[in-house]
């Protein structure tokens, strides 16, 4: 029976003697795709850095993997990109290809070396991405949306096993935003990366994703969105009309 890329069982988290996650429980097996959604302080961010081992809980039981985050040593099967990059400065002395390389190096033994034959990988990622043609330019002197597909380029170099990715659109343009969510769902698709995004964009998410949880501090909704479109208690929980909204039924000819 394979393992679950990331098993949560009645997760905890207190900070400053406040409880920011009650309760948590959920899995995620290969090829999961999980539309992370909930209102401004419900705990999305701090339970991806729970996940990361970024943070301890304080009790319940997190496994990436099948091991426990903190023990975890394969860190190349995991491509993460945080939320609220910082704009390069324009004088950054890093083309687009150097620092996509850089995602190359939890791969490596010492010493760790960017060398010619790690080309192929690079441009891959690149051309995954749609940003091979920059790839020489300045990382500086890109638009916020070429920033964050090169970041995410890099967090895919390494071809991980499951990318995690805390509010990755918000930096993109609107009229590439729907191009930037189908390059992720092909990354799902056609390599069977498990995929993780927090996002805002509630109503659109449900194209793409094939999981929704739904956070505020406990877990309101686990399971698929056609689960969550045909549930009474959600009916109840966010009204009609959100509830038809999230899971997309107004894309539909229903």
């Amino acid at each position: 029976m394979s393992v679950d890329v990331v098993s949560v069982d009645r997760l905890y988290f207190q900070y400053n003697s406040s409880e920011v996650l009650a309760d948590i429980s959920f899995g995620l097996k290969a090829g999961d795709y999980l539309g992370l959604v909930g209102p401004n302080g419900s705990g999305k961010t701090t339970l991806i850095k729970l996940i990361l081992g970024l943070s301890k809980p304080t009790r319940g039981i997190i496994s990436l993997f099948g091991y426990n985050p903190l023990d975890f040593k394969d860190w190349y099967k995991v491509g993460y990109v945080p939320q609220k990059i910082a704009s390069f400065n324009p004088y950054f002395p890093a083309t687009v290809k150097e620092v996509v390389a850089l995602g190359l190096l939890s791969k490596k033994g010492f010493p760790k070396r960017i060398r010619k034959s790690d080309d192929m990988s690079i441009n891959r990622a690149l051309e995954l991405m749609d940003i091979l043609s920059i790839k020489n330019e300045l990382i500086g002197e890109l638009s916020g949306g070429q920033q964050q597909r090169v970041l995410i380029a890099k967090a895919m170099v390494s071809e991980p096993e499951i990318l995690i990715l805390d509010e990755p659109a918000t930096a993109i343009d609107p009229e590439i935003r729907e191009k930037f969510f189908s390059i992720l769902k092909g990354i799902n698709q056609d390599k069977k990366v498990t995929i993780i995004i927090i996002t805002h964009d509630i109503g659109t998410i449900g194209k793409y994703a094939s999981k929704l949880l739904y956070l505020d501090k406990n877990v309101i909704f686990y399971g698929s969105f056609e689960d969550f479109c045909i549930s009474d208690d959600m009916a109840n929980y966010f009204g009609e009309f959100s509830q038809h909204v999230i899971c997309h039924r107004h894309d539909s000819n229903q």
